[in-house]
């Protein structure tokens, strides 16, 4: 999620990933890039931490390309709004978490409640996505550990702990374990994976996600300055034990923002990380790597605003929608599977996203952001 999910405590830039009108809250892919558009760095993890197994001057494998560009999607109407109770009056739903369990979607994501005045998260399930549009909203709030500003979740399995994670912005990183997914009030009082601010955190971190190969569990993250940052653990000492971030990937912040996240290619040792650019509108960008701890590099062709991984000039909607929305923005691409190793399947590419009505406007916390599912457009026409 954008600095929408900002803490009041936090100064006033401190309004998750939003751009510099959205931070009132507080107070209130070309094919080939354009040279010198882009830096990818590779930085040595500090001394005192596990460190990468391979160093920054080392070369970076070039990492096999998952699936054809240009891409081009179909989208669906809105399938989940913000639908307030009695208690919760709110105005968007939006940041969505999403996996198959059960033979049921499971999906957390944020709201901003106006009544409430600050951001929080929801849940809910279906069978099928013909029945989302009449999933209940279960508010987070509910569960006493859970109150007060907590935004933007990230949901996995993490294996060696057989619990159910749910990393979030509070405004540094925290997360809640449960053993039952499907029960809300069951998720533990969040802890933060840092017990110091590192000095190496940028001013206003967005949006934390985490994926783990054979031996580290990473945990990856925007900034407000426009870069993709990362820091990691041993798998045996997930959660505690995150290194000090360092820089991932550099650039600027209408290029790279939020929503970042990252999966492994099914049957490969390629990773894909997608991260959400700010302007014109918001649209997904796309990088590849071989190594979580690696160089990333643009995927030609799914790396621009007029060639995106994801955005309104490759998405048309399908026969009978209206188009909804101008913005392709925060969501999860469908996994396969649902644990700690982010596998993702490309014969079977869809993203949970969140739009809103072109003709909204105002303040951020107010935008009436939606859900919409976008399916690979495989039709050739």
């Amino acid at each position: 999620m954008i600095l929408e999910c900002y803490s009041p405590i936090l100064p006033t830039h401190a309004v998750k990933g939003r751009p510099m009108n959205k931070i009132v809250l507080a107070s209130l892919a070309v094919s080939i890039l354009l040279a010198g558009s882009t830096a990818v760095i590779l930085a040595a993890e500090p001394v005192t931490q596990t460190p990468p197994s391979a160093s920054a001057t080392a070369p970076a494998a070039t990492a096999t390309l998952p699936f054809a560009t240009p891409l081009r999607w179909k989208s669906t109407g809105v399938l989940v709004k913000p639908v307030s109770d009695p208690n919760h009056t709110i105005v968007s739903v939006k940041d969505p978490t999403i996996v198959r369990y059960n033979d049921l979607w499971h999906i957390y994501a944020t709201v901003y409640s106006t009544s409430a005045r600050t951001w929080n998260m929801v849940y809910l399930n279906f069978k099928d996505w013909s029945d989302a549009p009449n999933a209940k909203l279960h508010f987070l709030d509910q569960n006493p550990n859970l109150r007060g500003y907590k935004c933007a979740p990230h949901l996995f399995y993490f294996t060696p702990h057989k619990k159910w994670y749910l990393v979030y912005q509070t405004q540094p990183p925290a997360y809640s374990t449960t053993e039952d997914v499907s029960r809300p009030e069951t998720w533990t009082a969040p802890q933060r994976f840092f017990d110091r601010l590192p000095a190496s955190m940028p001013r206003l971190p967005i949006d934390y996600h985490v994926i783990c190969d054979d031996t580290h569990a990473y945990l990856f993250f925007t900034g407000d300055d426009g870069n993709f940052y990362r820091s990691r653990t041993r798998i045996e000492d997930f959660p505690k034990g995150m290194s000090d971030p360092e820089v991932a990937i550099r650039d600027n912040r209408n290029n790279l923002f939020e929503a970042s996240i990252t999966y492994r290619i099914k049957g490969t040792n390629t990773y894909l990380t997608l991260i959400e650019a700010l302007s014109p509108a918001r649209y997904y960008r796309a990088w590849t790597s071989d190594r979580l701890d690696g160089e990333w590099t643009p995927v030609p062709g799914a790396d621009s605003w007029q060639t995106p991984f994801a955005g309104i000039n490759n998405v048309t909607f399908e026969d009978g929608v209206t188009p909804w929305t101008r913005d392709i923005s925060h969501g999860e691409m469908i996994r396969d599977g649902y644990d700690e190793r982010m596998i993702l399947d490309p014969s079977n590419l869809q993203l949970l996203y969140q739009g809103r009505d072109p003709a909204s406007g105002g303040r951020y916390e107010l935008l009436p952001y939606q859900l919409g599912l976008l399916r690979l457009d495989r039709s050739g026409k």
